[in-house]
């Protein structure tokens, strides 16, 4: 392919790089250089053609480069640093008694319990022929049976950063020999306040090591800070998206809501479902008693949920034995639910990022999805930011929401009042 035929390419896909000696997307599996067990493992799983961000990010994992990923949830990002994860450590000596007391070969963190669940279940799929161990360390369960797991030995674990910390504090785990890390929604476990603790273990022990950042998010400030810090040269690999999502922001009262929210659970076709976003877990639990009361196949989902019952719920919401999820921001993040026709928020979140990642869990994967909001004048501070978000997607602006002082200047800045001319 000539230089032109390659950036066709790019723009087909929405691939776009930014970065040095950048390697050519890949076309297809068979071009991906992946070992006969992984292109077995692969074709097993199902997947026929590569998605965008793995016909770009594989190929510079296999390079061990240190990337960095932006691409929606549910666009294949987990296979995108699996595989070149699974391919690292197929070059490695075999795990025995001797060595695996240094800990595993490679690290996966994820900010949620069911994201690091979401990301085992690929992860054992893809090593299917490989016989890898793979130990999934996360709050909600018994740590000392998880320590008891890890002392067994294992090639990869997959944690959340709060788990993970206690672990490596109470030396479940140790990470002397782990050179490969992944951080998926990157951002988000920055905004959870985790410092890198495991990276600064891992700079002590002056291991070589590759790491990659993946985030559904534009290229958050956190990242970028942590990439200067840690990532050696990265490539930054971006997955342009189609805008599938039509958006609705309704100005009402308090009082108002859940009368309307009735009327677009009614509108909703029986084999759709929808999301409704609140703020706090009590909210939470009283809407979906409400729903519940009045008919709608409800459930909920919340940080105050057990494991056990966080895991029946998204289950139950998957196969759509129930069509209605009442939850937080707890689903916001890398948690791969189809199928989603509308995105209810039923109270508006305090920034504009956590709205985006809200909406974001329609409109996927091809499909249309719809996003309406609940607007009241307690939202102020993302009255701007949400307004300019409108603007650009072409998007109606509620009157009320147009001429709203608070929506014609960004909040904590001054505006430049001119003094007049004599």
């Amino acid at each position: 392919m000539t230089e032109r035929d390659w950036r066709i390419f790019g723009e087909d896909f929405n691939i776009s790089y930014k970065g040095s000696r950048v390697p050519r997307p890949m076309g297809s599996w068979e071009e991906s250089k992946l070992t006969s067990e992984l292109l077995k493992a692969v074709e097993r799983a199902g997947y026929k053609k590569p998605s965008p961000i793995q016909m770009a990010a594989i190929p510079l994992g296999l390079q061990q480069r240190d990337v960095i990923g932006i691409a929606e949830t549910g666009s294949g990002k987990t296979a995108a640093f699996v595989l070149p994860m699974l391919a690292y450590i197929s070059r490695l000596p075999p795990m025995t008694e001797e060595n695996e007391t240094k800990g595993p070969y490679a690290l996966v963190m994820a900010p949620t319990r069911e994201l690091a669940q979401q990301i085992e279940e690929e992860t054992v799929k893809l090593a299917h022929y490989l016989g890898f161990r793979v130990t999934k360390i996360v709050g909600g369960q018994s740590i000392e049976e998880q320590g008891l797991k890890l002392a067994q030995g294992c090639e990869i674990v997959i944690a959340t950063p709060g788990r993970l910390i206690d672990c490596l504090e109470r030396r479940y785990v140790v990470l002397n020999q782990c050179n490969y890390v992944v951080l998926d929604e990157a951002d988000r476990i920055i905004d959870m306040g985790f410092e890198l603790q495991v990276s600064e273990e891992l700079d002590e022990k002056k291991i070589y090591r590759t790491t990659c950042m993946f985030s559904s998010a534009t290229m958050p400030p956190g990242v970028e800070r942590l990439a200067r810090k840690y990532l050696r040269n990265p490539v930054v690999v971006t997955i342009g998206t189609a805008d599938l999502i039509s958006q609705h922001v309704i100005m009402m009262k308090e009082s108002e809501k859940f009368f309307r929210l009735q009327t677009l659970l009614d509108e909703l076709d029986d084999d759709k479902t929808a999301i409704v976003f609140v703020n706090t877990k009590k909210k939470a639990d009283i809407i979906a008693k409400n729903l519940d009361m009045a008919g709608y196949f409800v459930t909920t989902l919340h940080g105050g949920k057990s494991q056990e019952q966080r895991e029946i719920s998204l289950e139950g919401f998957r196969a759509k034995i129930y069509n209605v999820l009442v939850a937080t921001d707890v689903v916001t993040r890398g948690i791969d639910i189809p199928d989603v026709a509308h995105v209810i928020n039923y109270d508006m979140p305090k920034h504009i990022e956590m709205y985006t990642h809200r909406i974001g869990r329609t409109g996927r994967a091809g499909k249309r999805g719809v996003a309406t909001s609940f607007l009241t004048l307690h939202d102020t501070e993302v009255f701007y930011d949400l307004k300019q978000m409108l603007v650009q997607r072409n998007s109606s602006v509620p009157p009320e929401l147009a001429r709203h002082e608070a929506s014609r200047f960004k909040p904590g800045t001054v505006p430049d009042i001119q003094t007049p001319k004599t």
